[in-house]
């Protein structure tokens, strides 16, 4: 038997899954079956309010709608929060419709010339990630008789401890070179491009806090050296995020409470050339990823060599992180329940495996739940991030899952 994450919390009714407060098997029906990812509308709104109560007055709250840009997620983010981060032209898009492009940023390698053409005309911020994307983009704009309004991405000279994906202190495909970032700086300002700030990201999916806090304390300070020897003022910092949850046995919550403490004593002490700057955290992960469940109907229960499976009508093709292949070194299982019998003892110990063709397909690994019966529920938490868009959906051909939003007021 292999240990699970822990279950997060509001989930759990007498004896079945709730979500919003709602029994799980009505809000399966409004879906119209499984498999289907509930989001919770409530616990999204506590999370951003918790981040807010939690964070300097002056630092605002950015989505990276990249986590989950379902629709009613994404409308109900875009009201929550003050800006919204996008990452491709389709997610520019689907920003636009719900906030002002003023609110808007761009990051990405890789911008196509029409997607740098959208972002200028809309009059969002572009976030550049190399040298010949800059000169793109004053190309593109003098074709539109548009100032793209630019931020340069430092790629950092140091990384986020502790982080599941390290996006600093190494060559990189994201951001430009810490030691390169000046000159561009100069030149942007000398050929009259709007230049708004810094866009400065070490890593993500830490649950360390003083690594989070150390890692935005290095950012302060290298934004202020970059700053000066560009001899400009940046408009505007976008601090990165790098908050993780707690998907495994053992992992802890970031003190989400203790980084906003330690970062608004960094502002403090803050130098002159960033004392007119705003500043921004950017967060995807930590904001929606606890708010959804993966609910799959249970088709078999069959035994193998001395091993029992529980097979699934879901797999990772809509939940993909799930089964460990989505950046996991090591494989181990997420919170994983019956949803008919949240409460009940475990008797037996299973592995629960997808509909898919391919032993990739595991979605728990010898875990112990409660007996199990086909036409039960799987529900596996920690679903509302990198969940059904992060997902091979259309291998062998199988249907999407069902998406279902729960408003606050079920």
């Amino acid at each position: 038997m292999k240990p699970v994450g822990p279950i997060p919390a509001g989930f759990a009714g007498p004896s079945r899954l709730m979500v919003g407060g709602v029994d799980f098997a009505e809000l399966l029906e409004r879906a119209g079956d499984t498999p289907a990812f509930l989001y919770d509308g409530a616990a999204l709104a506590a999370r951003v309010a918790r981040l807010r109560a939690a964070l300097p007055e002056a630092v605002r709250v950015h989505y990276a709608i990249k986590a989950n840009p379902h629709r009613d997620v994404l409308a109900a983010m875009a009201g929550m929060v003050d800006g919204l981060d996008v990452a491709s032209g389709g997610e520019l898009a689907m920003a636009l419709a719900v906030k002002p492009a003023a609110a808007i940023s761009f990051a990405g390698p890789g911008k196509r010339d029409d997607e740098l053409a959208a972002a200028i005309t809309a009059g969002a911020t572009l976030h550049v990630e190399s040298e010949g994307e800059a000169d793109r983009a004053l190309a593109v704009g003098d074709r539109l008789g548009r100032t793209p309004r630019i931020a340069v991405r430092v790629n950092p000279d140091f990384e986020l401890r502790g982080s599941g994906m390290r996006m600093g202190g190494r060559a990189s495909p994201f951001g430009i070179d810490a030691a390169r970032v000046p000159a561009l700086v100069k030149r942007l300002v000398a050929v009259g491009a709007d230049w708004h700030g810094f866009h400065i990201f070490a890593g993500s999916q830490t649950l360390d806090s003083a690594a989070i806090s150390e890692a935005q304390a290095a950012t302060l300070a290298l934004a202020e050296r970059l700053a000066e020897e560009a001899g400009a003022v940046p408009a505007f910092i976008n601090l990165g995020g790098g908050f993780g949850i707690p998907y495994f046995a053992g992992d802890t919550p970031v003190d989400v409470e203790g980084v906003g403490q330690a970062l608004g004593e960094a502002l403090a002490r803050r130098r002159a050339v960033l004392a007119e700057t705003g500043f921004a955290v950017e967060l995807g992960r930590w904001l929606v990823g606890e708010a959804g469940v993966y609910c799959t109907r249970v088709v078999d229960v069959k035994e193998s060599g001395g091993e029992t499976f529980v097979v699934v009508d879901g797999g990772l093709h809509h939940q993909l992180a799930a089964s460990g292949n989505f950046g996991t070194v090591v494989r181990r299982n997420y919170p994983v329940a019956v949803a008919e019998r949240m409460d009940a003892a475990p008797v037996m110990t299973a592995s629960v495996v997808g509909c898919l063709c391919t032993p990739l397909d595991r979605l728990a690994d010898r875990v112990a739940l409660p007996a199990v019966a086909v036409g039960d529920t799987i529900v596996l938490f920690q679903a509302g991030a990198y969940g059904a868009t992060a997902s091979p959906a259309a291998f062998l051909g199988h249907p999407p899952a069902r998406e279902l939003f729960v408003a606050k007021d079920g």
